[in-house]
Order: C-alpha cells, then sequence, then structure tokens
C-alpha cells in the first residue's frame, strides 16, 4: 500500500504531464506537423554551442576522477565563485561563493530551502496563479500552503488581501517573476511594496518570514522590461535560479539558490541548506553540468526567438477575440476561457488538435495557458484551428 500522500498526487497526476503524454498518442495517430502541443514548457531553442564546447573541454583537460566526483555539498568552489562573480556584476551585489548552493534544478533548490525552513504546520503563500507543484513541494515537508487569490484584471500580485494572509504562523512567501503561467513580470513599485509589507509583518509578530524568488524565467524578459533582483529589497530573501530555461537545459537538473550575508540567520540558513542537499538525496548538483555552466555563465537563450513566437500568438488570438494580458516575460500565454468551465474550452480544442492546459492546474481556473515555446511554423499552422475554435465560441 502506497503512503497516503502518494494516493492524491497518483489520482491528480500533473495535467500538464497528462496533456504531455496526450500530445504524443495524437501525433501517433495524426501526425505530428498536425498537432498544436502547447502543453509544456519545453525550450525548444537549442542550447548555446558553448555548452558542446564547455562539456569537450572538461572532458578532454579536466582529470576524470575530479569532473565525475564528489564535491562540497553546496557544488564546486570555483564553480560558485563565477556563478558569484556573474551576479555581482549584472545586478551590483556582493555575493561570494559562500552565498551560493548548487542544485538539482529550481526544483531541487526550492526543495532544499523549503525542508531547510518549514516546520510542521508552518505557512507558506503563495500569489495564484502559480506553479501548481509548489503545493506538493510545500506538503513534502508539512507545511501549509496559503493562496492569495488572483487579481484577474493585471494578474499582478493582489497585496492587499497578501497582508491579510500574513498570520504568525507564516514562515516564508514564494513568487515567481517573470510569472508562470500568465508571462506578467512584477515590477520594482511592485516588489518595494510586498518588501514593506513582509518588514512591518515580520515587526509586528516578532517572526522571520522569508521571501523566496523562484527565478528560472528571469533572462526571458521582453521589451526592455526590467526583473528587480530581490535580495536588494528585503534581506530575509532567497532566490531559486535554474539554467533550463535560460540556457535550455531543462532535462540536465541544474540551477542554485542565492542565500545573501544580509540575512539575520544566514550562516544557520547556509549550513542548513547545505545539509539538505545532501540529506534529500540529490548530494550534490550533478559534476559535469556544473562546471559546463560555468565556462558559459554569462550566455543567454535566443530571446527575440521566443518573442517572435509571442507577437504572432499574442496578435492572433487577440484579432480572433480570445482575451489575455500580454506577456513581458517566460513564454507563456493566460488566455482567459471563453466559458466558465475551462476544461469543457481544453477538451473542445482537442477536436482540433490544440493542446492547452487547464488553469485550475495552477489554482486558477477559468483560464488556459498555452506555452509558445515551439516552432514558428507550429504557430503559424495552428491559427486556422485557433480561429475554428473561436468561432465555435462565437468570438
Amino acid at each position: 500500500m502506497i503512503a497516503n500522500k502518494m494516493v492524491g498526487l497518483v489520482n491528480n497526476n500533473s495535467a500538464i504531464r497528462m496533456m504531455f503524454e496526450e500530445g504524443k498518442r495524437l501525433a501517433a495517430e495524426f501526425g505530428a506537423e498536425n498537432v498544436y502541443d502547447f502543453s509544456l514548457g519545453n525550450p525548444n531553442v537549442p542550447a548555446p554551442a558553448g555548452i558542446n564546447d564547455a562539456i569537450k573541454e572538461i572532458l578532454d583537460e579536466e582529470q576524470s576522477t575530479f569532473v565525475h566526483g564528489y564535491m562540497s555539498n553546496a557544488g564546486y568552489e570555483d564553480v560558485r565563485e563565477t556563478v558569484a562573480t556573474s551576479l555581482n556584476k549584472r545586478f551590483d551585489t556582493s555575493f561570494s561563493k559562500d552565498n551560493i548552493i548548487m542544485t538539482v534544478g529550481a526544483a531541487g533548490g526550492l526543495n532544499v530551502i523549503l525542508k531547510t525552513l518549514l516546520n510542521p504546520g508552518d505557512e507558506v503563500i503563495a500569489f495564484a496563479p502559480y506553479f501548481l507543484e509548489y503545493r506538493s513541494y510545500i506538503n513534502n515537508y508539512d507545511g501549509v500552503l496559503v493562496e492569495v487569490s488572483p487579481d484577474t484584471e493585471t494578474f499582478m500580485p493582489n497585496l492587499a488581501e497578501f497582508a491579510q494572509k500574513i498570520t504568525a504562523k507564516t514562515k516564508a512567501v514564494i513568487i515567481n517573476n517573470p510569472n508562470n503561467p500568465t508571462g506578467v513580470v512584477y515590477s520594482e513599485a511592485v516588489i518595494k511594496e510586498l518588501a514593506k509589507i513582509m518588514e512591518d509583518k515580520q515587526n509586528e509578530f516578532g517572526t522571520e518570514i522569508y521571501l523566496i524568488s523562484d527565478e528560472p524565467y528571469r533572462e526571458l524578459a521582453y521589451d526592455g522590461v526590467e526583473v528587480p533582483y530581490l535580495t536588494k529589497y528585503y534581506a530575509n530573501t532567497v532566490v531559486g535560479y535554474s539554467f533550463s530555461k535560460s540556457l535550455s537545459l531543462p532535462g540536465e537538473r541544474i540551477g542554485y539558490l542565492v542565500i545573501p550575508s544580509e540575512m539575520p540567520d544566514y550562516k544557520n540558513v547556509f549550513a542548513a541548506a547545505s545539509i539538505a542537499n545532501r540529506i534529500l538525496g540529490f548530494v550534490n548538483a550533478p559534476s559535469l553540468i556544473q562546471r559546463a555552466v560555468a565556462k558559459v555563465i554569462d550566455e543567454q537563450t535566443d530571446i527575440a526567438y521566443y518573442n517572435r513566437n509571442r507577437e504572432l500568438l499574442y496578435g492572433s488570438l487577440k484579432e480572433y477575440g480570445f482575451e489575455c494580458v500580454k506577456p513581458e516575460g517566460a513564454f507563456y500565454l493566460f488566455v482567459k476561457s471563453p466559458v466558465a468551465d475551462e476544461k469543457e474550452f481544453c477538451n473542445k480544442a482537442k477536436a482540433y488538435n490544440i493542446l492547452m492546459v487547464p488553469g485550475s492546474s495552477f489554482a486558477c481556473p477559468g483560464y488556459v495557458r498555452i506555452a509558445y515555446c515551439v516552432a514558428y511554423e507550429t504557430i503559424e499552422r495552428s491559427l486556422p484551428s485557433f480561429k475554428k475554435l473561436a468561432e465555435e465560441f462565437g468570438l
């Protein structure tokens, strides 16, 4: 008999993954070119050529026992120093290797920091819509997820409700900027107001409340939009980063945590997070890819590719009558369903071989997420089907 916690997860397996599997089934039946799978945020821009070159150089020039061996649970010291130096150059910070823990992607990093911080019953606040795996990660450590309802006009954080939902049990707040699933970027003004609310609540309750910034999409921002670096606004911030989107390396599972020295309990938090990295079974981030990303630390994916997709899909869907906030980052559109039950809308879309993810998978029913990290030609071929779908719903 499986664990009680797993029963619900098995019965309610991720809609995103289920839709991805459905896409493979439809592709086998109708041909991949006739299926428009917008379900999974899987980058389709190739990794920079420098990654392959770096891996070859490492394998040719560095000792095998070093490259494939154990290292500190926090990661290679030289890699961590390289990450810190890059961040300092980009964001005018003052990090060192002692602020960086290399992790098994951003998801691994979030689990590490939640393991580090949470006692059973501690509350973690998230702003809907949010990446629904947050609920599972928090539940892993017997925490309680507290949702802040969405502002569906702008999809900016509902800060008035946020202030009301912070209690003496609140241990952390998770934000995702740029946001999955909306593509919205939280501005500096929003971040400053959020940070002030958290400072005031820390003082009111005499507690430490941690801001966890989940940033796998940091490099994917359009039209010159700036993504604030949160350690500059709130001392009890932990940044979780992934190279999955910035370098198109989702399967390599490589990222890092930033734990700033300004954090009042920095030494204990850093030490505990390093241990959590080990006892959760990660032990350390994958060694070869750690060393490879350090060699290409300032390279980025082709943002123009995603922007071209964004402009075509957003412009076309608006023309057909769909409602959507134009995304400023990431590679998603969050489109209002023309009927109250967005799952019905998703099922109707399947008849046109269009695969989308229902907004209820992000704690925001009535909307659907469309991932435009696909070939431009896929979007072009899908447009007649989107137009027919709009017409079916009288848009």
